[in-house]
């Protein structure tokens, strides 16, 4: 698979080419919309199916009749599920656009939104809230929060004072530096912390998950993680233009360094504040941009909001599967791995990434 940059500049160079070419070019983007608005459409059909998935009444499915005359089926559907499927609706798109984002930015089609230290620094904090401060939801979250957007912080300063390389290189050896640093304080802590009550919880907190979602949680992060979609999607023509050289997008207008460091905020926000509530989610952010690159183009004036709309579905089908498989609840971070990691190889082995030289 070739990189987003190069995508972008083979169809940049599809549309000057004569004989038909642009013709071809727009018939490309209206089917890439017709796409897109059919992703939406099924997005919609399964997160309102989502709401009759799970072990009661009986395993799997509820019919909608049952809400008529069950009073705990209403419980469960307006007080436990819908809170869950708008969660796992708002982590899929933040990660997603994440995702996508990050990998125009950095001209790299293997970045993830966890890149820059931010799923770390999050881990951290939540372990540390863990042990030190007690397993209560307020003090996780927010010190998952505030680390996570600290390992941002701390890669941004960090790649100041590099002097190795451009300026994308070393924020990319900055943010490995500070996940590693974050790592090695989660394994600290879970030596320090006590192995029957406090070492479970980071565990199970680590391997993510929305089992304690309540309507608390899609109300906190929501002004959070649509605010920063909404500046991703406003600056979503301007992603092709970031993903060509320092000198050519300056040549065409952009300021590659304030337009990076905005979608880069805009991104990490919204991935910092998903995380908070939901742990470690991996692969969501990773494959979902190959995916929805191959049905509707690498333009990111369709990608983006596609990458948004498949990352949603995705973890919806995901959380739909982890509490509907088995009487106990899978986490959804094993899940999302799980089928991540096998969509990927069948991605690179219907068309192998090709790395930017």
């Amino acid at each position: 698979m070739s990189t987003p940059s190069s995508t972008v500049a083979a169809e940049a160079r599809a549309s000057v080419s004569p004989i038909g070419a642009l013709d071809q070019v727009q018939a490309l983007r209206r089917q890439g919309q017709r796409r897109l608005w059919l992703l939406a459409a099924l997005l919609i059909a399964v997160t309102s199916a989502s709401l009759f998935i799970g072990r009661y009444p009986r395993p799997y499915w509820m019919s909608p009749w049952v809400l008529g005359e069950d009073a705990m089926a209403q419980q469960i559907v307006w007080a436990l599920r819908m809170p869950r499927v708008l969660m796992a609706v708002l982590l899929g798109a933040a990660l997603g656009g994440a995702g996508i984002t990050l990998q125009m930015i950095f001209r790299n089609p293997l970045v993830e939104p966890g890149f820059l230290g931010v799923s770390q620094g999050a881990a951290f904090g939540a372990a540390f809230s863990i042990v030190f401060l007690g397993s209560a939801s307020l003090y996780v979250q927010g010190l998952a929060m505030l680390f996570a957007f600290a390992g941002l912080g701390l890669s941004y300063f960090l790649a100041q004072r590099l002097r190795y390389g451009g300026w994308v290189l070393r924020l990319v050896l900055a943010g490995v530096a500070v996940s590693a640093i974050f790592s090695a304080g989660v394994g600290l802590l879970k030596y320090l912390a006590d192995p029957l009550t406090e070492l479970p919880e980071i565990t199970y907190w680590l391997l993510g998950g929305l089992w304690s979602v309540t309507w608390r949680d899609p109300l906190l992060v929501a002004p959070v993680v649509l605010s920063s979609l909404t500046v991703l999607l406003l600056m979503r023509w301007r992603l092709n233009l970031l993903a060509l050289n320092e000198e050519t997008s300056h040549s065409l207008g952009v300021r590659p360094v304030f337009e990076r460091a905005l979608m880069l905020t805009a991104a990490v926000a919204a991935t910092a504040s998903v995380v908070a509530i939901a742990g470690i989610v991996g692969w969501v952010g990773l494959l979902v941009p190959h995916i929805v690159r191959r049905l509707v183009g690498a333009n990111t004036q369709l990608s983006l909001p596609a990458a948004m709309l498949g990352g949603a579905l995705f973890v919806v089908l995901c959380d739909d599967l982890a509490r509907s498989m088995t009487a106990g609840e899978i986490p959804l971070g094993i899940l999302t791995s799980l089928l991540g990691a096998a969509g990927f190889l069948f991605v690179l082995a219907g068309n192998p990434i090709r790395t930017r030289e």
